[in-house]
């Protein structure tokens, strides 16, 4: 149990709010197989460009910008930090942009925990600033939250923070997003599956709780952090 007196939530998704099995054996792969396909109609369109740069530039190498010459070696370097589950700006832009195409045609639905619908709505009741802070793009969250499959909880949060602020596992990108909110510190609860980005909330003054789902993977023991398996075991007074 956690009793919390803040102003403000800030929540991981994949193995917090949704299952890491959804991320890995739906999502991802469907980015995979419409990997070529989507950039072959949609190369020149201004967020595929910009994701591209992006990509480029953290290869360190350019990449040829006409579709013919430089599509083969984008989808490379894309499937080699899919398979190194790399946490790249570039590629998670990309990625979003391929599974907003799967949600607006109706493929792809989100899964997330059945106490997660009844909790944002709880806290929206008590006012709290709802917000969202993952590795997957701003877009990526929004068309996530918009697309599950109790239907649309986007209107019940306030805000989503990707890489662009900073790394997950650094304090200074949690005293960025604190700041954004308005709040102090010590007024935002961070939830999350993973100890080390706990630790950076931590550090940068947050109060943080570990959610432990089935299939995430398991936390050493004597972690600092407090546990809950269920949002229903946060008390909100």
């Amino acid at each position: 149990m956690i009793a919390f007196t803040g102003r403000g939530v800030l929540l991981d998704v994949e193995g917090t709010t949704s299952s890491v099995a959804f991320v890995y054996e739906v999502l991802f792969p469907f980015a995979r197989e419409h990997l070529e396909s989507y950039l072959r109609q949609h190369w020149d369109d201004a967020p595929v460009s910009k994701a591209r740069a992006q990509i480029a530039h953290d290869a360190g190498s350019p990449f040829p910008t006409d579709l013919e010459t430089g599509l083969a070696p984008l989808c490379k370097e894309v499937l080699r930090l899919m398979d190194g589950d790399v946490k790249a700006t570039g590629l998670k832009e990309l990625q979003g942009l391929i599974w907003q195409q799967g949600y607006d045609s109706g493929r792809l639905t989100s899964h997330v925990y059945p106490d997660v619908p009844a909790a944002l709505e709880r806290w929206a009741q008590r006012g709290l600033d709802v917000r969202i802070y993952s590795s997957g793009s701003v877009g990526a969250q929004k068309v996530f939250f918009a697309h599950t499959a109790v239907g649309d909880l986007l209107p019940r949060l306030r805000g989503h923070y990707d890489t662009n602020v900073g790394p997950k596992r650094e304090a200074a990108s949690y005293r960025k997003i604190v700041a954004d909110m308005g709040l102090s510190p010590a007024e935002v609860l961070f939830l999350s599956d993973v100890v080390q980005e706990l630790d950076a909330a931590a550090t940068a003054g947050l109060r943080t709780g570990l959610v432990v789902r089935s299939g995430n993977q398991p936390v050493a023991a004597g972690q600092p952090h407090a546990v809950v398996t269920d949002f229903g075991q946060i008390e909100i007074k």
